[in-house]
């Protein structure tokens, strides 16, 4: 093992790198599931190894900072999402070596996580494309069509969180994380062809369906946490941080029923490899909800946050947002559904506070209404998108 050399880095810094590089982690160890990617799972464990260097920066950094026990108190919080951060790279590097440890997943579960709440696309670049020699900020996919652009292999090299600035090339392999419904326009404009669905294999184990929709519902919910939790501290509401702590009890409980419904189904099954990748696939999972609750705990330990963390959530590349819906806005008295905000904004409504009622993860149906409260996530092009549509001031 390397040893790791110190080097001076603003404390913000190292928080802002933790936190993309732990989301984006997640994103590029699912895709390596999805589509079987060797390469792409070991650029998952090359970004565990760069997570170690920040996590130990952060540390040292703390500890050079604080010279009193209010400065030591005061950077607690911090220290805590920064291990959090790292737990959640650590469960990504996990569900990528499902695949570098040639565990099976059934065909039936990569189709399923392929129409989560949030999926992960591949696609590759083509000359008559609409892509092709443009700029991520030409064609601005996460307005167009809610889905962001997380990676690209070009040849042999990675470029991870592109700069807008970035232009596509013809043989660029695109990675992309949005709402199922963009996916088909994002293929159309990197292909210059209509998506063509995918026909799996049926893997012949019994009931499956059981299984995989604990396994989708476990990605969903844990995402959701995580979202969740960096809002709890953002806006220090313990209401939020209390939700955190309930979605985590809900997955420990989705892991045990898995457990149980893999032992039954290991009697009936000749290859159990496939069982063995849906085994721990949902234990990564269920291991970035604990990180979530984690990042919770500072607001429900009642940890005064930092100001620099809210300094460093502003500048990730993945935002969290407050609105309000003013009077007369585009989002007064339409629908979520009507709206439909993650593919025309890109950003992924978490929660909806009306009064003191607190509607999480809400459906399409429900309608919106001046002074309703919304709590969202995503790009910054995407906040800005939503402010107009709510009608609030930037």
């Amino acid at each position: 093992m390397r040893k790791i050399e110190y080097c001076p880095v603003s404390m913000k810094k190292l928080l802002v790198k933790m936190k993309d590089t732990s989301e984006l982690m997640v994103d590029l160890g699912y895709s390596a599931v999805l589509y079987d990617d060797y390469d792409l799972a070991m650029e998952v464990i090359r970004l565990e190894e760069k997570m170690d260097v920040y996590d130990y920066h952060v540390q040292i950094s703390a500890m050079l900072a604080a010279r009193t026990v209010e400065d030591a108190e005061a950077l607690s919080g911090v220290l805590q999402i920064a291990s959090a951060a790292e737990i959640i790279s650590n469960a990504a590097g996990d569900i990528a070596s499902i695949v570098l440890l040639k565990m099976g997943i059934p065909h039936e579960l990569k189709k399923e996580l392929r129409l989560a709440d949030e999926t992960v696309v591949r696609a590759v670049v083509e000359v008559e494309s609409k892509a092709a020699g443009k700029s991520l900020e030409e064609i601005s996919f996460e307005t167009e069509v809610g889905m962001s652009v997380i990676a690209i292999r070009r040849g042999e090299s990675w470029i991870y969180d592109p700069e807008p600035e970035i232009e596509m090339m013809a043989g660029d392999i695109l990675f992309a994380r949005g709402h199922d419904e963009g996916v088909p326009l994002f293929l159309e404009m990197t292909t210059a062809r209509p998506q063509v669905s995918k026909v799996y294999q049926e893997s012949g184990i019994g009931q499956l369906d059981r299984a995989v929709d604990i396994i989708v519902k476990m990605k969903n919910r844990s995402e959701l946490a995580v979202g969740l939790a960096y809002t709890a501290v953002l806006f220090d509401s313990e209401e939020v941080a209390i939700e955190v702590e309930v979605i985590e009890q809900e997955m420990d409980e989705m892991k045990y029923d898995l457990q149980r419904w893999v032992l039954q189904a290991a009697k009936h099954v000749d290859d159990i490899e496939n069982l063995r990748g849906l085994l721990h696939l949902a234990v990564s999972t269920e291991i970035i909800s604990d990180a979530a609750l984690k990042i919770a705990n500072v607001v429900l330990h009642d940890i005064e946050p930092h100001p620099i963390l809210a300094m460093a959530m502003r500048e990730s590349d993945e935002v969290i947002t407050r609105v309000e819906i003013a009077p007369g806005a585009e989002m007064d008295g339409m629908s979520l559904g009507d709206l439909d905000l993650e593919t025309e904004t890109g950003m992924y409504v978490l929660a909806v506070k009306r009064g003191a009622r607190w509607n999480y993860n809400p459906k399409s149906k429900v309608t919106l209404g001046a002074g309703d409260l919304i709590f969202a996530r995503g790009s910054k092009s995407g906040e800005e998108q939503l402010l107009k549509m709510s009608g609030a001031r930037s």
